[in-house]
């Protein structure tokens, strides 16, 4: 027969199981849960995963300024008199007629910037800003407008006896005329210029189609040849 005090240590024997399978129970629950999570884990880190599909875009940049190919940003026009002569002499120094040409030159000389130089280097597209390092530069075309140009005078000399070589006159005015104008488009600072439209024609460009701060560098490490 049980007593009172065996009673009350068979109730705190049944709390004590009771608590300590509560608390195992728990125990195994929570370490499973925690595999469950680190299998998880390890299985997702040893899955390959799906590349990763990025665009470059100083790559896009430099595609849509290549697509201009020549920026022509500076135009010179010039219209210049050449005088050229043939001398007809006997022996070496007998001078004895003289034939002059003058030459009428319209010419023009493009400069600017040939954007198939440009690397993806040059570019550095960051979060909010473009930045852009153009090569310098440089004469692009240098022609005389022959429609416009003609010979001004052509003279022979007295009684016509110096040469007739107006057509070789004309070709070397012709040539004369073109160096003329791309030395003075060179001298009044043709390319300076053209380095300073560059920078601005590219700021608006690139400034019209991305929503991001443009800073355009013209590159000074590399010497600008003006012929």
């Amino acid at each position: 027969m049980f007593t009172p005090l065996h009673k009350c240590w068979k109730y705190i024997l049944y709390v004590s199981f009771g608590s300590s399978l509560t608390i195992f129970l728990l125990l195994a629950s929570g370490i499973w849960r925690t595999g469950d999570r680190i299998l998880n884990n390890l299985t997702s880190f040893l899955t390959p995963q799906p590349p990763k599909l990025e665009i470059d875009n100083s790559a896009v940049v430099l595609q849509q300024i290549q697509g201009i190919q020549e920026l022509t940003t500076t135009v010179y026009k010039m219209e210049t008199v050449v005088p050229t002569y043939a001398d007809r002499t006997l022996g070496e120094n007998w001078v004895i007629a003289t034939t002059h040409l003058l030459y009428l030159g319209r010419g023009e000389v493009k400069a600017g910037i040939d954007l198939g130089k440009l690397e993806q280097e040059d570019i550095v597209v960051s979060e909010d800003k473009i930045a852009i390092a153009l090569p310098p530069s440089q004469i692009l075309d240098s022609k005389i407008d022959v429609n416009a140009s003609h010979i001004y005078h052509y003279d022979r000399g007295f009684l016509n006896l110096g040469p007739d070589v107006a057509p070789q006159l004309q070709t070397l005015a012709q040539k004369q005329t073109l160096d003329k104008i791309v030395s003075t488009a060179c001298t009044e600072g043709i390319l300076q210029k053209a380095d300073a439209k560059a920078k601005e024609t590219i700021t608006q460009i690139l400034t019209a189609t991305n929503n991001k701060q443009v800073e355009v560098n013209i590159d000074t490490t590399s010497t600008q040849v003006c012929n």
